[in-house]
Parts: C-alpha cells; structure tokens; sequence
C-alpha cells in the first residue's frame, strides 16, 4: 500500500504543478516568451485565497474570487511589462519578467510581512480511507478541482470560437489578424486564463501546508519552467504529461534517495538527467 499512497501523493502535487505550468505553456506558445513573473501571481493567489478564505469563511466564495483577481492583474501585467516590448529580443522580455518576479516577492514582504500566514481554520482537512489509503479532503479536492478546470479549458480550446481564435492565434498571429481575429483581445486572454491557473495552483499549495509566503513561487515557477521545456515547448498536452511524471518521480524518489536529497533536489536531478538525454523535451513538437 505504500506504493500506492507514494503514486497519489505524485498525482497530486503533479495536479498542482500542472496548474501553473500549463499557465506558462499558454504565454510561450502565444508569445515564445518566458513568463517568470508568473510566479509571482502563484504567490498572490495563495494570499489572496487565505485572506479571503479567513475574511468569509468560505473557500468556494474564496477561491473564485481569488483566481479571477490573479487574472485581471496577469492583463495588467501583459499590458505594462510585455505588450511595449514584444519588437524586442525575447531576452529583453525575460529580463523584465525576472525583475517583475522580484519586485512582487519585496511587495509581497512589505504588504503581509516577512514571515507565513495560516488560515484560522483550516478547511478541507478530514480525513478518508479507501482501501487501506488515507487521504484528506484537500487531497481529493486538488486533483477534482485541476482535472475539471483543465477539462474546461480543453473543451474551451476546442469547442468554441473563442478557442478557434486562440489557436489560429497560436499557430500564425499574422494569418488570424487577416482573417478579423483580434489579436490583441486573444493576448488578454490567455493572459487571464494563465494567469487565474495560477492562482488556483497558489491557493492549492497554501491548502496543502496551511501557509503562504513572499518566496512560496520561487521553487514551483522553477519547475514549472523546466516543465514546460520537458513537455515540448507550447505543448499543452506535453506539458501535463511531464507535470504529473515529475510529481511521481518526486514521490518515489523520497523513499528511494531520501536521505541523500530533498524532495525539490530529487525533483531537478530527474529534469537534468532528461534533459541532458533529450534536451528539446520528451514531447517537442517538429
């Protein structure tokens, strides 16, 4: 049964990790930019799911409201830091994604203070036992709540001309444009869905510790770029494969060199070694 518990326990921070790496996946394929900034709206979902999960009482209330905030300030974000400068080198716009990312942690430490906040009560902590594997509410709630928003998101993509419109964005902003596609309200949007992804993986991770910090992005966002390079850069489908390979391996690897290396450590010697070996990503695209 241990095995089994280690495989769940992988699933789920993979549910959790794909959350904010299928957020960057969407940026890169509309952009061919790397949105490390995006950290730091992981983070500010993981605050603002706390706080107003203490302020009401109720994460249901909470964690919409949340995401939804989290994607109106990824618009903001596009529209200040990245939309002036796409003429540019990809470099410059990876430059000043890395000092938004710093510049959120400082605000995040001087507006809630240097040290973790908790919920007052924290919710989705019962416990349940299926076949001799415990769980907790929170557990089954993350891997319910990332499949049915992941599923929503493919049928959006798919089903809808919305999605059509985001596609053939994708695929050549130029040819959209010619056709009467807005190229620019598809920006926005992918902004928003990105950027409320990652909200929801903020406040996933806060429910899982019961603690949210200034630097809680900093190790998450560093996975979830390697992710997306793993996954085959803009591979959606790529990149949730190797979200949940890396949980399980993460898993595994704690039983197995546990005592040699961290969770996090085991996490990024597996991303080398792969990479080292296929280094255009296990599902790249031609």
């Amino acid at each position: 049964m241990l095995y089994v518990e280690l495989l769940i326990q992988g699933l789920i921070y993979g549910c959790m990790y794909a959350m904010i790496a299928v957020g960057l996946t969407l940026v890169y394929g509309l952009l061919r930019i790397l949105h490390v900034a995006h950290a730091g709206l992981f983070a500010l979902g993981g605050y603002l799911g706390l706080l107003l999960t203490n302020a009401t009482g109720s994460l249901l209330l909470a964690m919409p409201l949340a995401a939804g905030l989290v994607g109106l300030l990824g618009m903001v974000v596009y529209r200040l830091c990245y939309q002036p400068i796409l003429d540019r080198p990809p470099y410059v716009a990876l430059i000043a994604s890395i000092g938004l990312f710093i510049a959120m942690e400082e605000l995040f430490r001087l507006i809630f203070g240097p040290y973790g906040l908790t919920y007052t009560h924290a919710p989705l902590q019962q416990l349940f036992r299926f076949s001799g594997v415990t769980l907790r509410a929170v557990d089954l709630a993350i891997v319910v709540g990332s499949v049915s928003i992941l599923g929503m998101l493919a049928w959006l993509a798919q089903n809808t001309r919305i999605g059509i419109a985001w596609r053939a964005t994708v695929d050549d902003p130029q040819m959209a444009g010619s056709f009467g596609i807005s190229v620019l309200k598809v920006r926005y949007l992918n902004f928003f869905i990105g950027s409320a992804l990652a909200g929801v993986g903020g406040i996933f991770i806060s429910l899982l510790s019961n603690l949210v910090e200034p630097t809680m992005g900093g190790v998450p966002s560093y996975k979830a770029l390697a992710i997306i390079v793993l996954g085959g850069l803009g591979n959606v489908g790529g990149t949730l494969i190797a979200s949940l390979v890396l949980g399980v391996v993460e898993a595994y690897g704690t039983i197995f060199i546990g005592d040699y290396l961290d969770r996090d450590a085991i996490a990024f010697g597996f991303l080398i070694l792969v990479l080292m070996i296929r280094p255009q990503g296990l599902f790249a695209r031609s």
